[in-house]
């Protein structure tokens, strides 16, 4: 799928998007605390990639990250910087990041690679590898499941990922993992993980 197709799937619901998961109390709390621990404490720049309306990128900024949200979907960029006027935000996409290599302390990726096909994803990864710090640390939100596969997300389609698997295509790609968190599903919300990493 194009990043163009994702861009206009969000871009025709962002507002609903943003009402019912533009806000930091829609974060687990286990998320928010692993999110905070991994990269809180930075003193180099940080991204939040695919920073959708913004929250995270808002949450980050008040623990005291140096942080700068970039998203596809110029509807979300719009909210997050009235949202938080006090946070950089550019639209564009988490594979073309106008930075130097090495210039980034962190990455949060939450839920921003789930649109890409399996054969997408190692340049992805291999994109935000070029942008860390050796040492840098690398938070990825994503839906698990017990194989590689597309399912009808609200907006789009998306793809789950057993925990193994996406922790293997990150060492592939240059990071060793430090912690990883999973939750069974809750209601309506699937299956969900995090890998946190480090660039080696």
């Amino acid at each position: 799928m194009s990043s163009l197709d994702v861009q206009r799937a969000y871009s025709s619901l962002a507002q609903q998007y943003i009402d019912l998961l533009g806000s930091v109390e829609t974060v687990h709390p286990d998320d928010l605390r692993l999110i905070e621990r991994h990269l809180g404490h930075l003193s180099g720049p940080v991204l939040d990639l695919g920073c959708g309306p913004g929250h995270l990128t808002g949450f980050l900024h008040a623990a005291g990250c140096q942080v700068a949200g970039i998203d596809l979907v110029p509807e979300f960029i719009a909210h997050a910087r009235q949202a938080h006027p006090d946070v950089p935000f550019e639209v564009g996409s988490l594979t073309d990041v106008a930075r130097p290599d090495a210039s980034v302390a962190g990455v949060l990726a939450w839920y921003s690679l789930i649109h890409l096909e399996p054969g997408q994803l190692d340049e992805a990864l291999a994109s935000v590898r070029r942008l860390l710090a050796p040492g840098g640390s690398l938070v990825v939100g994503f839906f698990e499941g017990s194989a590689c596969e597309p399912f009808e997300h609200r907006v789009t389609t998306a793809y789950r990922w057993p925990v193994d698997e996406l922790a293997n295509r990150l060492a592939s790609a240059g990071f060793v993992e430090v912690e990883r968190s999973r939750r069974p599903r809750e209601g309506e919300r699937r299956p969900h993980a995090v890998l946190a990493v480090r660039a080696v």
